[in-house]
């Protein structure tokens, strides 16, 4: 049977045709439905792809009541979104995994309180079939607006707010953050350090506090002098490590709770004479290749899968888009692994 077209625009029938499957396994492929085998789904992308085959999204929203639109929360201002490439990265994923479902991103941000007005508006209009949110703060208003407008969402990072878990049953993805924290501590311990401190992040998220708690499950009588509070811009990095230095100068390690905190204290240290990793051996988080690779020296640091996590966050959210499918349930938060990545600064 040839394949049927309407004028020059191929229909999903000629898809269908073109992969070997029924209508409404192709049909179900491009609608992000679940219940389809992997080596079909592949199949059904292969001939979208071929073709050149654009859905007809008005009719679409009609039988699945869908938007193929997803919005991605960040709960920072703008200068933070596009100067920290952990956002770049994150989004990165996002993005190219919604559009393996055919779905558009929509970037909202938090510059103040009065944006969360506009965010829940924007929600509660039904312009998007769900959401992504991250970088959450304890105190933020996001996830009761998320509760009133009863949007489907996942969250990057685990929550942390008073009742989180009974308050709202929404899916996470998070990197072993304690886990990570403990294993580059043990490092330093492990280089014969004795005076080990701690670049801290922000204590209201989650990420930072459980990275400190590694650090203090590692050092059970860490001196609190040797914590220092940064906010993971490069520089409250500096000046965290300028004040490590003064009240602690014998100081012969630090472990950092991002990359860019580590940058920071690492171009304080050479300011003030002290050697990496001679006299200092340092230690970030993250793992960010525009930021490890521009250090000298090369930055050791644990490694979080950032852009895999996006893409999870996004498989999570159409999982939860299509319960009561067949094959579908309720998905469950994921933790994913990290790994300590040795070069030269420690």
């Amino acid at each position: 049977m040839p394949e049927q077209t309407t004028g020059s625009r191929p229909t999903l029938e000629a898809v269908a045709a073109r992969a070997g499957v029924s209508r409404a396994t192709a049909s179900r492929v491009v609608n992000g439905g679940a219940g389809v085998r992997p080596p079909l789904v592949d199949k059904v992308r292969q001939a979208v792809e071929e073709l050149g085959y654009v859905p007809n999204h008005a009719a679409r929203t009609l039988v699945t009541r869908r938007n193929g639109a997803v919005a991605v929360i960040i709960a920072e201002p703008e200068f933070r979104i596009f100067s920290d490439p952990f956002f770049e990265q994150q989004v990165r994923g996002i993005s190219r995994e919604l559009t393996a479902y055919d779905s558009q991103l929509v970037l909202l941000w938090v510059e103040g309180p009065g944006d969360y007005d506009r965010i829940a508006r924007y929600l509660g209009g039904g312009h998007v079939d769900g959401a992504l949110a991250f970088s959450l703060h304890n105190d933020d208003e996001l996830p009761a607006i998320i509760r009133r407008v009863q949007v489907p969402t996942v969250f990057g990072g685990r929550p942390g707010w008073p009742g989180a878990a009974s308050e709202l049953a929404v899916p996470y993805v998070d990197c072993d953050n304690r886990g990570g924290a403990r294993e580059a501590v043990r490092h330093l311990v492990s280089l014969g350090r004795r005076h080990i401190a701690h670049i801290a992040g922000p204590r209201d998220q989650t990420s930072a506090q459980d990275r400190i708690d590694g650090y203090r499950d590692v050092l059970l009588d860490a001196d609190p002098e040797l914590v220092c509070q940064g906010d993971f811009t490069a520089d409250s990095g500096a000046r965290a490590m300028a004040e490590l230095l003064d009240r602690r100068p014998e100081l012969d390690a630090v472990f950092a709770a991002n990359d860019l905190m580590a940058s920071g204290a690492l171009r304080t240290l050479r300011e003030r004479g002290r050697r990496v990793p001679q006299d200092v051996a340092l230690v970030g988080f993250d793992d960010m290749a525009s930021v490890v690779e521009t250090t000298d020296p090369a930055l050791t640091t644990v490694r979080q899968d950032i852009e895999g996590m996006g893409r999870l966050m996004v498989r999570l959210l159409m999982r939860v888009l299509n319960e009561g499918e067949p094959g579908a349930g309720a998905p469950a938060s994921v933790i994913t692994p990290t790994t300590l990545v040795r070069r030269a600064s420690a």
